[in-house]
């Protein structure tokens, strides 16, 4: 049967298109899907151009299949049975032969960002989140649809009691119910949203959507070209710099003014080549931001810059920069391949992402892709591009500024929910850093900083209705939601309130205005958020939120200044069984992070079983920083959840109640007849902690990204870690950290001595894995903050000795320190050898100083050099770069720690060590038992004795033949007669032996000599022994 259309619709839908503003339909029933064919042929009617393409996004089935052959397969069968009839033509099955369709899963919405659609269909409501919500409806042109498919519902309350597919998530063990809070907001926010109407299957408007009682045509604001204003002042500007070379065919590139001016912008930076700019761009999502530091890249490849770095927190975020980078060369005449190549990764997991584009038509240019975290490789840089800067930790950012030209983008709203921390914090000191350098130095030499920001949308005109509504819906654009605090009272004046999630999420007035403050401030807080976080906040049963204010005047009909929030999700209560099942599955199932955590890190299956709140999120106020206001947070829920705050037993819960109203109003009244209005009789948004039961807990806990001022803040407030990633995030650099806070409770015996309670053992344990992993794992953590964790005395002025000095020695000496260790340490404190002899040493003595095992006092220099030498094995360079001290300072601390603990092991197990040393054997010296007179007379009286013997003995005839003379008398008598006798009586005769002779006589009395003299020394040798 045939309908005549509603006119309004086809006013809604001509609005737009003449406006270049979206609409959106809510379709309510099961055979919605016949009515996108009817509203498809409208818009296209409506449009000048050809017909809109279509997204369609679905959670994992269609009715009707999205590949051709199989889509005939399944009319035949429809055929076949009956329900469709072959002589007539279905008007969906050539909607869907006609149309150009991209179907999309939700789960691969990534892929579609970038892209632009004339109407986009989303069914299955169940699988809808905030952010698919953002990511998808941010892809319609000016002019376009965005069609909701629900199925019939007897009643449009019913939506709040829908379970969604995300609530499987908030589900934990304990905490089962997931109310659908957001779907109720979601709900009366369409009522209010001008461009949105909500129909049934039939194309009844219901009266939700009374608005549009209302509605009127409206008329063009175009020129004779069909040009608006806008339109025609971009038309202007790229025919003013048409012939200018590299600005005109850059500006050609661009959709909007706003765009225009901001490349404009960047190349007078780039051309005055001082790099002494630094250029900041702000916009939402959908205004071109990428666009035009891609065209301004491509600009400054014109002008010669050879090294270009670009850095994001994932090179996936930088599609739309490469793109134009290359759209901008390819305009200013360069060919790929001949004049230059892109580069893709290899990682599979950055799905072939541009990481580098080499040019080479002048000189060798390169534009390459950087992590955030190796900021510390940044070497001849002329340019540096961060995009996406608010995703990235604010330090890192800062470290990344230097000596050249430095362009930033950030979104400061948008499906992306970046923090606001750097428009906030890092935009304003470098504006004031700029005034200051400009004011003293003088404008030549100054560091130049400029703000650029985009409000006109690339797909759609300014003051689209849809994006206020998704906006506001989301709590994206909260720019302006931070009120200014009248007053700050002091931290002592002020008080924790609960705040009703029901009345908060009830789409009233002043609860809207509460929560858009609210989120503001984890905008301001937070570097990362994400449109989900508001239904997590929402639906989680675990879930419950606190706010910190002043003094509230009653007297005063206005809401107060919220100082802080906190955020907590209530964890444990895990049964053994589930416990010891995952221990022996070697998995965690989704929720209740610190338990599942604890559980794995100690494999103990009884904490799971204890109660805890884990603090999600806490933020303050940008302009209450560091006054106390979030200690005062912090101490006032501890205090609270050990129950010293609260006066009265119990409070009678009234979520029953409110769902038994909700249900029966549902079924009451029928779609076309229900007026939906935000609930009544709802409970105070606001609750004070005296007036609140709190839950039963054994412990609070927080989990965050491990910094020196996080650290320091938890630790200040009695928490203790138990857990720290090993392996630092990709985009922080920052690894995670689990720290724990004991409630007092009566559940569990502790003695009085342990400061962590029943943590003590586990942090104990913990503190020695630690101190083990930091020679690996954590060898590249900085020393102050890894000091801050394993929190190892150092002080011991009021240290008594015990007896564990004494029972130290042995198993210092016997298993760690030998003796020769102990010389070469001597040798070192006494500046007798080189470090190096004893560096072996230092990782022994620095694990047992650090275990608290060597109670010696060091100053702070002295133990950080012995942490970052010993425990962290870094050289002497290292350690100096680090301190920030002098090569010879370092050396310095190192050789007085050394004679410290060299001195208190000496004292201590001095005796032993020498005792353990090996000696050689001593030679005992007695005394004779004769004394040296003695002795001689009785030499004396041998050798009298020997020669007397030898005088008294005969005389050997042989012994005289050798004295004979050979020759005869003759001669003798010629000798005595020829020559005068000389005095002594002696005379010479010739002999008549030969030489032969004589040599013999020779050789037989030096025989007879030596046999003499060897057998006298051997008779005085016996006669000695």
């Amino acid at each position: 049967m045939r309908k005549k259309v509603d006119e309004r619709i086809r006013t809604l839908i001509e609005n737009g298109v003449r406006q270049r503003q979206r609409s959106m339909f809510v379709i309510v029933g099961d055979k919605s899907r016949d009515q996108i064919v009817n509203l498809n042929y409208m818009l296209a009617k409506s449009r000048v151009k050809s017909r809109p393409s279509v997204l369609w996004c679905y959670r994992d089935k269609l009715e009707i299949s999205s590949h051709k052959k199989k889509r005939v397969k399944q009319i035949k069968k429809l055929m076949q049975r009956g329900l469709m009839d072959p002589e007539k033509a279905d008007p969906f099955s050539l909607f869907l032969e006609t149309s150009d369709i991209t179907y999309c899963l939700y789960r691969d919405s990534e892929r579609v960002l970038g892209n632009t659609f004339g109407m986009c269909i989303l069914q299955d409501f169940e699988a809808l989140t905030p952010n698919l919500l953002a990511r998808t409806i941010e892809t319609v042109e000016g002019g376009g649809l965005i069609i909701l498919l629900l199925r019939s519902l007897s009643s449009l309350t019913s939506l709040y009691t829908m379970v969604m597919d995300v609530h499987e998530r908030f589900r934990t063990e304990s905490h089962t119910h997931a109310a659908a809070r957001f779907n109720e907001r979601f709900l009366l926010s369409i009522a209010s949203c001008k461009a949105c109407v909500v129909m049934d299957d039939e194309l009844n408007i219901l009266p939700i959507s009374s608005h549009m009682k209302f509605i009127q045509p409206v008329t063009n604001n175009e020129d004779s070209e069909g040009l608006s204003k806008r339109e025609r002042e971009l038309k202007d500007l790229k025919d003013q710099f048409r012939e200018d070379f590299p600005v005109g065919p850059l500006i050609g590139k661009c959709c909007t003014m706003d765009q225009s001016n901001a490349v404009i912008n960047f190349l007078d930076s780039i051309l005055d080549k001082s790099l002494r700019s630094t250029v900041a761009l702000l916009a939402a999502r959908g205004r071109g931001k990428s666009a035009a530091l891609g065209l301004a890249i491509a600009g400054a490849i014109a002008a010669g810059y050879s090294n270009i770095f670009v850095t994001a927190p994932s090179p996936e975020n930088l599609k739309t920069l490469f793109d134009f980078v290359c759209k901008g060369i390819n305009a200013l005449e360069y060919k790929e391949h001949l004049h230059y190549d892109v580069v893709k990764s290899a990682d599979p997991e950055l799905k072939k992402a541009t990481i580098q584009i080499n040019v080479y038509k002048q000189h060798r240019q390169t534009i390459q892709y950087l992590k955030p975290h190796d900021h510390g490789k940044l070497s001849q840089v002329e340019l540096l591009v961060i995009d996406e800067a608010a995703a990235i930790p604010l330090p890192i950012v800062k470290s990344m500024l230097g000596p050249y030209l430095v362009f930033m983008s950030s979104t400061v709203n948008g499906y992306e929910g970046t923090g606001r921390s750097l428009s906030l914090k890092l935009l304003q000191q470098l504006e004031s850093q700029s005034q200051l350098s400009a004011q003293s130095n003088g404008s030549n030499s100054s560091r130049l900083f400029k703000k650029i920001e985009l409000n006109e949308s690339i797909r759609y005109a300014s003051g689209d209705p849809i994006e206020t509504w998704l906006n506001d819906l989301l709590c994206l654009d909260l720019a302006n939601s931070i009120p200014n605090i009248s007053r700050l009272p002091h931290p002592k004046e002020c008080d924790l309130y609960y705040v009703n999630r029901d009345t908060l999420f009830s789409y009233h007035k002043e609860s809207e205005i509460f929560l858009q403050r609210m989120m503001a401030l984890y905008v301001a807080s937070h570097y990362k958020n994400s449109p989900n976080d508001l239904q997590l906040m929402a639906d989680a049963p675990a879930h419950h939120l606190f706010v910190l204010l002043g003094p509230v005047d009653e007297s005063k009909n206005q809401l107060p200044d919220i100082l802080c929030v906190i955020q907590v999700c209530l964890e444990g209560q895990i049964s053994r069984k589930s416990a010891m099942k995952s221990l022996s599955e070697g998995r965690a199932p989704s929720g209740d992070q610190i338990p599942w955590k604890f559980c794995e890190q100690f494999q103990d299956n009884v904490f799971p079983s204890l109660s805890g709140a884990r603090i999600v999120r806490i933020a303050v106020h940008p302009s209450a920083l560091r006054l106390g206001y979030g200690s005062t947070a912090v101490d006032l829920l501890s205090r609270y959840y050990e129950g010293q705050m609260t006066l009265f037993a119990d409070d009678e819960e009234e979520t029953e109640e409110l769902e038994v109203k909700i249900t029966e109003a549902a079924e009451k009244a029928s779609l076309l007849e229900e007026n939906i209005k935000p609930r009544a009789n709802l409970p105070p948004l606001l609750v004070h902690l005296r007036e609140r039961r709190p839950e039963k807990l054994h412990y609070l806990g927080v989990s965050f990204g491990l910094t020196q001022e996080l650290f320091r803040f938890w630790r200040k407030h009695n928490f203790y870690p138990f857990y720290v990633g090993q392996i630092p995030s990709a985009v922080t650099g920052e690894h995670t950290c689990m720290v724990l806070k004991p409630l007092n409770n009566d559940d569990i015996e502790v003695s009085d001595s342990n400061k962590c309670g029943f943590l003590d053992p586990f942090y104990q344990d913990f503190r020695q894995r630690f101190r083990r992993l930091l020679g690996t794992s954590f060898r590249h953590l900085n020393f102050k903050l890894a000091m801050s964790v394993l929190a190892s005395k150092i002080d011991y002025s009021n240290h008594e000795p015990s007896e564990y000095d004494s029972n130290i020695r042995s198993k210092l000496l016997g298993d760690m320190l030998s003796p020769h260790d102990m010389k070469r340490l001597e040798a070192y404190s006494n500046n007798l050898v080189d470090y190096h002899l004893i560096l072996d040493l230092v990782p022994i003595l620095a694990h047992q100083y650090f275990s608290e095992k060597l109670p010696v006092s060091l100053h702070g220099a002295q133990a950080a050099v012995l942490f970052c030498m010993g425990l962290q094995d870094k050289d002497i360079g290292t350690v100096k770069e680090e301190l920030g001290i002098e090569r010879e300072q370092v050396l310095s601390n190192f050789i007085k720690t050394m004679k410290k603990l060299y001195g208190y092991l000496h004292n201590i197990a001095g005796k032993e060590i020498e005792a353990t040393l090996p000696r050689l054997k001593e030679i005992e010296m007695a005394p004779l038992a004769k004394s040296m007179d003695e002795d001689l007379a009785e030499a004396a009286k041998e050798v009298e004795e020997k020669r007397r013997a030898a005088d008294e003995a005969p005389v050997n005839p042989k012994f005289l033949q050798r004295y004979a003379i050979d020759d005869d008398d003759n001669e003798i008598e010629k000798a005595l007669q020829n020559t005068k006798v000389s005095a002594s009586g002696i005379i010479s005769v010739k002999s008549n032996k030969t030489k032969a002779d004589k040599k013999e006589k020779h050789k037989e009395t030096g025989k007879s000599k030596r046999k003499g003299t060897d057998g006298s020394r051997s008779e005085s040798k016996k006669k000695r022994s």
